[in-house]
């Protein structure tokens, strides 16, 4: 206990010796401390100075300018022993390049993304040309928008910091999409695979088409503080592959009839998404540049591209 005491004496003469010349410098001096777990060090810096505690060694080392004292714990003395050295340029640099380092590591591992939790919203489909009008000749591809209702359940996310507020964000998730058909019909593979129209004989209460794929994003995300919250903006792509596709009638007598099918979709698809929100609630948006259905399979020889939008829940 003599010699910690004696050491924190010593640093406290030293520190408060140089402690005019720093304030002389003070409008580009700052503070932090930094500890080192695996080495068990601590790195106190006030601007240019630092103070090094290396605990398993019992040594506190001083560097301000060029000089550097050291003070060694003396398991022989009951005083510790001072040693002071002008240090080199080189040196200077390494230990300047070092913090640098050590300051951006940490600002990337405190970058968290947003992409991890569940998202629910609608969904639907465009014309080559942006348009959500169905030509008259596909009318019976004409959609219940209010009911067409898209589920995402992302659970998993990895987040790479650029900075501590920039980074990008991938995972893993799953994403439903149920087309609900305005009219009394639904679709089947015809001739060849290609998709057409499918007339019930009877009355339907309600009529679908439903998609699942697993989806993968590339996405890049900017924060934007305010306050102790944080605003989140975040563009990119999402890659897809279909697990699974099927369509649902339910008659009026109450009767169902569901077709597991392929129905000639795309195996895999590509889109772009846009995401804008507030700690971790946000706006999602996604448009696929795939069309849903294979080339030469779509229905009436028109590419129909899917889009999402709704309210994602984020788990961050």
């Amino acid at each position: 206990m003599k010699r910690i005491g004696t050491l924190v004496l010593f640093i406290s003469l030293i520190i408060s010796g140089f402690g005019q010349k720093a304030s002389a410098e003070k409008n580009d001096k700052s503070t932090r401390t930094d500890r080192a777990d695996s080495n068990d060090v601590v790195r106190v810096i006030a601007g240019n100075n630092r103070v090094i505690i290396e605990s398993d060694t019992g040594t506190v080392r001083i560097l301000t300018g060029n000089r550097e004292i050291i003070i060694l714990d003396s398991a022989g003395s009951r005083l510790p022993k001072i040693e002071t050295r002008k240090r080199e340029d080189e040196e200077i640099e390494k230990y300047e390049y070092e913090d640098s380092r050590e300051e951006k590591e940490n600002r990337r591992r405190h970058f968290k993304g947003h992409w991890a939790g569940a998202e629910a919203g609608f969904n639907s489909y465009l014309t080559s040309g942006y348009s959500n009008s169905i030509p008259e000749e596909i009318d019976y591809m004409s959609l219940h928008t209010g009911k067409s209702i898209n589920f995402n359940i992302n659970f998993s996310q990895l987040s790479i910091g650029l900075t501590r507020h920039t980074g990008f964000v991938t995972g893993l998730g799953f994403t439903w999409n149920n087309y609900v058909f305005d009219g009394n019909n639904n679709i089947q593979k015809g001739v060849n695979g290609v998709i057409e129209i499918l007339n019930p004989p009877d009355l339907l209460k309600k009529s679908k088409f439903t998609t699942l794929y697993l989806h993968v994003p590339l996405i890049l995300e900017f924060q934007i503080p305010t306050d102790h919250q944080r605003l989140n903006l975040a563009v990119g792509a999402i890659g897809a592959v279909k697990l699974h596709s099927h369509s649902k009638m339910v008659f009026d007598n109450n009767d169902k009839v569901k077709s597991n099918d392929d129905f000639s979709l795309n195996m895999l698809r590509l889109g772009t998404t846009a995401r804008i929100g507030y700690e971790n609630l946000s706006i999602y948006g996604t448009y696929y540049l795939t069309p849903l259905f294979k080339s030469g399979k779509e229905p009436g020889g028109i590419d129909l591209f899917p889009c999402e939008i709704g309210l994602a829940f984020n788990i961050n």
